[in-house]
């Protein structure tokens, strides 16, 4: 009784502690934490772009479905209903009010933002070479343009900050608003204030989008039929998450109800049915408060695959509930027991040690939740559940399902050639498999359905947003310095603008010039008695009348003692522009300069070497997703070659003998073999969420061929094994296989590669591993019977 309570209450005590400090643990879910340690300055581009870069603000809008001067009509109330709010930086839809902020604050700084801003600009001659050169534009296209700002700015810095700060083409404006090429689609272009990584707040800001929308067709007549669409990072995030958990929630309830319905079948006890789940609810408990602790906080992903991963502690409670013979207390079944599955539970443990020293802190954090998981989940079993069992319980349901591997079993030595026949198939197979094992496509990754992908390049094209692929970046100690640099940087971009290698290009400096820029600007321009009267004498061959200029001798004034522009002196579009631009890291900053439609990669990347730029490289997205992709890679096949190494070791050291060990390691590797050849038929790839089912398969598989491998049971005792070990493979290929139907590739990859990988494992270890020993083969003997000999006289029929 003391050791029931001693063991009772520190179980309990260390659930409380571990409670405490998961609700104190930081969840994240940016993918900073699956780089490399030592990750290049390209692949924090990549990750910082995908979870903060500006194109992560943006959500794309397209309304179709009714007549062009509808879709005016509904785009422009719900730009007005949405601009107030908020969570919107900025809603753009083709109107005046869009970019009314930034234009309103470009034309009040316009000299210190001006590359144009310099002192030939002032001079007689450059004035009059404005002068005249304004009187040419007043009969060209933009001449209405330049006859509103001609009288404040007539040196022409609004048409140099127009080009300088010239974005892709975007789409043709009609009655005030946005509309597609063909007429049959409105667009709007809304910034919100969260990133595309912060989830609840897109959410948020969706649900807005579609009450605006709502409003707006109920409030217009024959807006009706008017449908929305909605594309973006955010979107796709909100949609990727929703469908995820109606998946895996509709998927789990299918399972738990397929493993409840298992379960409740063998055990026929309601209590013992929950006393199962204990184990595996402890570990996961220990787990998130282990990673909490060791690293800071608990990444999503590692939160999602650690459960799946320690889901083999499922097994500890059906091998000591199912292999409890009926009146034998729960610790006589430990007793036999435990040796083995201890050395299974290690086995496992041993094998995800190797993701401790991985350089993705990700992996790391899985291989120490899987760690600290199955520890615990093995002690619950070992020193809580025993106690709580109720006295006298015995699997009573569980021996006819043993029956169907037992026939197996008993026909093993014929069936072992076939095994083998089937091993080689597989071999073979994976030998002459044609181009790489690897799925090198990362849209085979993604869970974005093919129509969103589709709307997504149709709006991208109607609003004429890029897909940037190129970028160059560098870093500095502080923000000044960056400022200057990214100066230097856009006169060597410019040099490719003008040889057409690169379309355009956008860096902080534009935004926000250095201190020296705008203080050597400012002193560019010359005082008010030098300006007018170098202006009077530029004029005087030209059809200007007198005082007409007298706006452009205000603002230059005001402009030259005007303070330095900063971060905060932008407006919120240009200030969520800058910050996706210039980062700060740490102890510096970095500098992420995005270039449109690049023509020459090649020649852009040799320019921007050849410039001697300190640190800064070209950076091309697609490449390096497919170099982090490949790392991954690598980095997983290297940690599960570890680990497959150190599970040998430690199966040498457990079992003392190399022909045992060979005994559990064939059905296993036989296993791993025939499922990849399985998953790879029809020149198929592995995914890299494959490599997590192959690292199951071996976990889970070991517990069935330790159990098979064991020497010292009788026939009755095998019989019951083999029941805990069917019971088992039943719930693992049941959830597993539920979970390969999803959409959802991370769940269907893992579902499949375990369902079929564990199934597998079954087999090959009932004809390959299972001892010679006399198994009985009358049904009234073995299979049905769940109980020793010295209760045949109590024995009860069971179904």
């Amino acid at each position: 009784m003391p050791a029931r309570r001693l063991a009772l209450g520190v179980w309990l005590l260390a659930v409380v502690i571990c409670v405490g400090i998961v609700a104190r643990t930081h969840l994240r879910t940016d993918m900073t934490a699956f780089l490399p340690r030592s990750a290049s300055a390209a692949q924090q581009v990549l990750t910082e772009q995908v979870s903060n870069g500006a194109a992560s603000h943006l959500i794309l809008l397209g309304i179709e479905g009714a007549p062009p001067q509808i879709l005016v009509a509904v785009s422009k109330s719900m730009a007005a209903r949405l601009r107030p709010d908020a969570a919107f930086v900025d809603v753009s839809n083709g109107d005046d009010a869009s970019f009314a902020g930034v234009r309103d604050f470009v034309w009040r700084n316009r000299y210190v933002l001006s590359a144009g801003t310099t002192a030939d600009r002032f001079t007689v001659t450059g004035l009059h070479a404005a002068l005249a050169n304004d009187l040419e534009l007043l009969g060209s296209d933009v001449g209405m343009l330049i006859k509103q700002a001609l009288p404040s700015d007539p040196t022409g810095e609004l048409l140099t900050l127009l080009n300088q700060l010239a974005a892709a083409k975007g789409p043709r404006s009609r009655d005030g608003a946005w509309l597609s090429a063909d007429g049959s689609r409105a667009l709007l272009l809304v910034h919100t204030r969260a990133p595309g990584f912060d989830i609840d707040a897109q959410q948020h800001a969706l649900m807005l989008i579609g009450d605006a929308f709502d409003g707006a067709r109920a409030a217009i007549p024959g807006a009706k039929a008017a449908q929305l669409h909605e594309t973006g990072p955010g979107v796709f995030a909100v949609r990727t998450r929703d469908t995820t958990k109606r998946d895996a929630t509709r998927l789990s309830l299918l399972a738990t109800a397929a493993a409840a319905g298992l379960l409740a079948f063998a055990y026929r006890s309601p209590r013992v049915l929950l006393l199962g789940l204990l184990p595996v609810a402890s570990g996961a408990l220990a787990a998130v408060a282990a990673v909490s602790l060791g690293f800071g906080f608990v990444h999503g992903i590692t939160l999602g695959f650690g459960v799946t991963l320690i889901g083999e502690s499922v097994d500890y409670a059906i091998y000591l509930f199912t292999q409890t013979a009926r009146g034998d207390p729960a610790e006589v079944t430990l007793a036999r027991i435990w040796p083995t599955l201890r050395l299974g539970a290690l086995t496992s443990i041993v094998g995800f040690s190797a993701m401790l020293f991985s350089g993705f802190v990700g992996f790391a954090q899985l291989g120490l939740f899987s760690i600290v998981g199955l520890i615990v989940a093995a002690a619950v079993t070992r020193f809580a559940l025993p106690h709580l069992m109720p006295p006298g319980f015995f699997a009573a349901g569980a021996g006819i399902l043993a029956r169907p591997l037992l026939a197996v079993i008993n026909r093993r030595r014929r069936l072992r050639p076939l095994v083998a026949l089937v091993v080689m198939v597989g071999a073979v197979a994976l030998a002459l498999h044609r181009g790489g094992f690897w799925d090198k496509d990362l849209s085979h990754l993604s869970p974005i359905p093919a129509v969103d992908q589709t709307i997504d390049r149709t709006l991208r094209h109607d609003l004429g947003v890029p897909d940037l692929r190129y970028f160059a970046v560098f870093r500095t100690a502080d923000e000044q310095q960056a400022l200057e640099e990214s100066e230097s940087l856009a006169a060597t971009l410019q040099t490719l603008v003008v040889q057409r290698r690169l379309g355009g290009f956008d860096v902080p400096s534009q935004i926000l010039p250095s201190d020296g820029t705008q203080r050597a600007r400012r002193s560019a321009l010359p005082d008010a008695d030098t300006l007018r009267a170098r202006f009077d004498q530029a004029r005087a061959d030209l059809p200007f009348r007198p005082g007409t200029f007298d706006p452009f001798f205000r603002d230059v004034a005001a402009a030259k003692v005007a303070p330095l522009l900063t971060r905060a002196s932008l407006p919120p579009a240009l200030a969520l522009q800058l910050d996706s631009m210039l980062v700060h890291h740490g102890d510096g900053w970095d500098v992420i300069a995005p270039l449109r439609d690049v023509t020459d990669p090649a020649g852009v990347a040799a320019a921007i070497t050849a410039a001697q730029l300190p640190g800064v490289a070209f950076v091309d997205l697609d490449r390096e997703s497919d170099r982090l992709l490949h790392t991954f890679q690598n980095e997983a096949t290297l940690l599960a070659s570890i680990g497959s190494l150190a599970i040998l070791v430690l199966l040498f050291v457990g079992l003392k003998s190399p022909a045992r060990v060979v005994a559990v390691a064939t059905p296993l590797a036989a296993s791993v073999i025939v499922t990849a050849a399985l998953l790879t038929m029809d020149n198929g790839a592995l995914s890299i969420f494959m490599v997590v089912g192959f690292l199951l398969i071996v976990a889970v598989g070991s517990n069935y061929c330790l159990f098979f491998e064991r020497r010292d049971h009788d026939a009755v005792t095998q019989s019951r094994s083999v029941a805990s070990i069917v019971l088992a493979n039943l719930c693992t290929v049941s959830a597993y296989g539920l979970m390969s139907l999803s959409s959802i590739p991370v769940l269907h990859d893992i579902g499949i590669t375990v369902a079929i990988g564990t199934f597998l494992t079954l087999l090959f270890a009932a004809v390959v591993t299972t001892r010679d020993v006399a198994v009985q083969t009358a049904a009234d003997r073995i299979g049905l019977r769940m109980h020793s000999p010295r209760e045949e006289r109590d024995r009860l029929p069971l179904p």
